[in-house]
């Protein structure tokens, strides 16, 4: 593709096939495809395509273990994206994983609300109940066990169909673990 000069076919198709390693444990091999699809990109100036693939840069050096670097990349991908609402929830969740990973519960806990707030204002149902699983997981392992469950029933009883899909799989997971 490169010798045909297709640079964005190619820089995105570097980043696809990197997110794809790196989901299937070959975070490494990952990381460095995405970080040449993105050079790929920066060469032709496509700056506003790169934000999704920051964030996959940053799952995929969170999953290489490189939690310091992906919580970089993420704090560059909210820097220089602070205008494209419709990806901040999830850049917002992904910094509250990695803080919390760090230790840092209590920045995690902000970055989730913050999440679950963008989220429901946008009407963005599947970042709603994305973000507060991960409060709900957040407080229920702090003792606010019944605060997490009715918070995030809420979303999940919004739901009428797509029980089988992973997200809603994981949020009745949780449900049910904070009915214990």
């Amino acid at each position: 593709m490169e010798k045909h000069q297709f640079a964005l076919v190619a820089a995105g198709s570097k980043c696809s096939l990197g997110k794809v390693r790196a989901v299937l444990g070959r975070a490494t091999e990952g990381v460095e495809l995405l970080r040449q699809g993105i050079a790929g990109a920066l060469e032709i100036g496509l700056r506003h395509w790169l934000l999704f693939n920051k964030i996959w840069l940053a799952q995929a050096q969170a999953a290489e273990g490189a939690i310091v670097e992906a919580l970089e990349t993420v704090e560059q991908a909210l820097q220089e994206n602070a205008d494209q609402p419709f990806i901040l929830p999830l850049t917002h969740r992904l910094r509250g994983e990695l803080r919390l990973k760090q230790g840092q519960s209590e920045a995690a806990e902000a970055d989730f609300r913050k999440a679950l707030t963008l989220a429901r204002s946008m009407g963005a149902k599947g970042g709603e109940l994305r973000a507060a699983t991960s409060l709900a997981r957040l407080l229920g392992d702090t003792g606010r066990r019944d605060e997490a469950h009715s918070l995030l029933a809420e979303i999940y009883n919004w739901f009428k169909e797509g029980f089988d899909t992973a997200d809603l799989k994981e949020a009745k997971a949780l449900l049910d673990e904070l009915n214990r």
